[in-house]
């Protein structure tokens, strides 16, 4: 009994571990913007410690940016980076996610409002996390 749970669970953490790798492949930026994302990671890092502490943005989007810190400070990726294609991309992937779930909750401007960077790297920044608009 206790073998067959242990099995079950294992399978089960197997088939949802698969599933994260395919929905990361489909949700990967194509062409240069991986390129792009790797410049960018100085700013981002800062940016994501703003929107964290800013206490005018919910606590949910707070909480969401303070787990993706933590993991992004964790030494290994969900995806080893041994994984052709997308070893190296699963850090990009999920912070694009996350950055969509944040606009979608706090707003394009409250991202704009903390970004550190440039103009044209707060544009490049939109482009990888598909968060539309461009900056006006």
């Amino acid at each position: 009994m206790g073998r067959d749970l242990l099995i079950g669970l294992g399978v089960a953490l197997l088939a949802s571990w698969l599933l994260l790798v395919v929905g990361l492949l489909l949700a990967r930026p194509k062409g240069p913007l991986l390129a792009e994302a790797v410049r960018l990671l100085p700013d981002l890092l800062r940016l994501l410690r703003r929107l964290a502490a800013d206490r005018t943005l919910p606590r949910g989007v707070r909480v969401r940016l303070a787990l993706l810190m933590a993991y992004l400070a964790v030494p290994f990726d969900l995806i080893p980076d041994f994984v052709p294609i997308i070893g190296y991309a699963d850090d990009a992937i999920i912070v694009a996610l996350v950055l969509r779930s944040v606009v979608r909750r706090a707003g394009l401007d409250a991202v704009r409002r903390h970004w550190p960077g440039t103009d044209d790297g707060f544009t490049a920044l939109t482009r990888l996390a598909g968060l539309g608009r461009r900056p006006g």
